[in-house]
Order: structure tokens, then sequence, then C-alpha cells
């Protein structure tokens, strides 16, 4: 896993670089069950037909591919990796609007189409090990998911820890080893291994560290509550009860990559971004004003909330009890 540059070919890859991707699953072996030709269309000159053949993979699942040049039945084959469809749902494009057509989001839209993938952020079904099929890119995420094949035949997508690769076994339960990828309840796990995907809630499913490169140390324990240092510094007490997965997330080397030109972040979804500068004052509050100006206030959003170190967070907020100690200060907070 590494960071690929680009040559300075044209002005939009002069400074762009993607990553290498080698961590992926490139292909899958399987067999081929069947060759047998179908008509593509008709034309004046006669029916057009193309070759195809249905392959078997190791799981058991089975796909349609062009039949490469003198292949017969029982042949060895890869195959390139493509998603299980029952683990696809479509997404529908929002922009940044809410139910009533209103942006709450700004300089969202566009972007390109995908599918989500049902990742299993519970991780529930346990003691029953599962075998890494591949690992694969999500665009819906930064870090890397594998799609894992549990003994019974049934299939999901997890995130994928950094070292995984297709033929790793996991398992998730109460008395597993403290393994990278194994899942369980954070009064079994070792004090000060690194762990992801944390519940905040009994049973409610992974929501912290989910990200590339991400993972937090669980640093203690008392009575029925865990202590948890997150990425951010901010050290948390969490129930004992609640499951994180061991290890870090996978393709830590996201943040290093260079977009290098405006198109790829409209790829992504993201619109240009104006200045309140540049905005007239019934836009945006820092608008108006003969010539350049600064704004005439500090930094803020449209509706008036602090973009440079303003605190935010409510004061009342229940889980503000869980808080042991409050995250690292930005830089622009002056602390």
């Amino acid at each position: 896993m590494g960071i690929r540059q680009y040559n300075p070919t044209t002005p939009g890859r002069r400074g762009g670089s993607v990553s290498d991707f080698a961590e992926l699953t490139k292909k899958l072996p399987g067999t081929i069950e069947e060759v047998f030709e179908r008509e593509l269309k008709n034309t004046s000159t006669g029916p057009v037909k193309r070759k195809y053949a249905r392959v078997k993979f190791e799981d058991g699942r089975t796909a349609m591919v062009k039949a490469p040049q003198g292949a017969k039945a029982g042949d060895p084959i890869k195959v390139r990796v493509e998603p299980p469809k029952k683990l696809l749902k479509p997404i529908k494009k929002k922009g940044g609007r809410n139910n009533q057509g209103i942006v709450c989001s700004r300089f969202r839209g566009g972007g390109h189409k995908r599918m989500y993938r049902v990742i299993d952020f519970k991780r529930r079904k346990d003691n029953v090990w599962a075998t890494v099929q591949s690992v694969e890119y999500d665009p819906n995420r930064s870090a890397r998911i594998a799609l894992v094949r549990y003994e019974d035949g049934e299939m999901a997508y997890v995130l994928a820890p950094e070292g995984m690769s297709a033929g790793d076994r996991i398992i998730s339960g109460e008395d597993v080893e403290p393994r990278v990828g194994n899942c369980m309840p954070l009064r079994k796990i070792p004090g000060g291994m690194t762990i992801h995907n944390i519940e905040l809630q009994p049973g409610r499913g992974g929501q912290v560290c989910r990200s590339a490169g991400t993972a937090a140390t669980l640093t203690a324990r008392e009575g029925s509550w865990a202590q948890i240092t997150m990425p951010s510094g901010e050290v948390r007490r969490v129930s004992s009860e609640c499951r994180a997965t061991l290890g870090m997330l996978s393709n830590a080397e996201h943040m290093n990559v260079s977009l290098g030109k405006a198109g790829r972040k409209r790829h992504l979804g993201r619109k240009p971004h104006n200045r309140g500068t540049s905005m007239n004052p019934v836009n945006h509050p820092m608008g108006g004003g003969e010539g350049r100006t600064a704004g005439g206030r500090h930094p803020c959003s449209p509706t008036g909330v602090l973009a440079k170190g303003g605190k935010t967070r409510k004061k009342r907020k229940p889980s503000n009890a869980a808080i042991i100690r409050r995250r690292r200060p930005g830089p622009h907070t002056g602390a």
C-alpha cells in the first residue's frame, strides 16, 4: 500500500497522486462450468454472436464472463472481482438538500454514480468462523472493505483492518483470540490494544473509528466501564458490553493523496466553494463592502456559526458525562 505519483503530462496531472491499491484483491480463481454462445444483435450482414463462460468460484458463487480463446469446461480461470448483488443497494443523490428541497449542506451535488455496499458494523454472528474472500475498494468510505464468507455460507462486508488479505480467517464472540480482525466485547479485550469500529451503546453497531487509518486505544477498565483514548486525544468512557474490532483500519495513506485538479473533487460530489466576503450582505454576514474587505467580523457561516474555533457543542448534551478528558485544542482556539 502506498501512493503513486503522476508525471506532469498535463496541468491537471501536475501534483496529482492516487493510491496504488496494492492491498486489493484484483482477481478470484474459479472453474469454467460451461461455455456457450449468445446472440448480441442482428445486423444486415447477419447475427453478431459472442462466446460466454459460466464460472463457479470456491465460495459457491457463479458469474458470467466473456470466454477466453479456446476455453472449455473444467479449465481454471481468474475473474475480476465484482461485489455480490445481494450486498449492494442504490444511492439516491440529494445534493445536500433535505426532504423539503432546502439546501442544508452547501457545495454538494453531482459526483459519480455509486452503489452502497451493505457493511456489517454490528458483528453479532458469534462463534462462526469467516474466511476473507477478497479485499475491495468502497467508493462510499476511505477505508477498504473485506468480503467474508461464514462457514454456514452467509456472506457479508466488514471493515478491513491493516494487514488483512484474502484467505485470512476472522471470528466474533465473547471468548475468542484477541487477533486483528476479530470482534469482541471491550471487557474481553486486553488493555493497551488498538481497536476500531467501536460501539457507543451495546448492540447499536460500530460508530467510532471507521475511516482510513484510524484506531483508538483501550487504556483502562473500571467496573462496568471502559476508558478509550480516541484518535483526537479525547478520553471517553464506554460500557464494557460494547463491542470493538481489533487492529487499525487499512489505507492509512489516504490522507496523503493529492487530487491535483478540480475535476476529481467534482467526481466526489463537491462543488466549488464560494467565500463569504465575495457575496452580498443579503447572502452572507461577511458580504458587502467596497472592494476587497476582510469581512468586518470573525469568519462564520451564512447562519453566523463561527468557523475558526467557536464552540458548537451543546452545553447540556447528555454524553458530556462520558468524556473524561477533552480532545486537544485545534489551531484556531488560541489555547
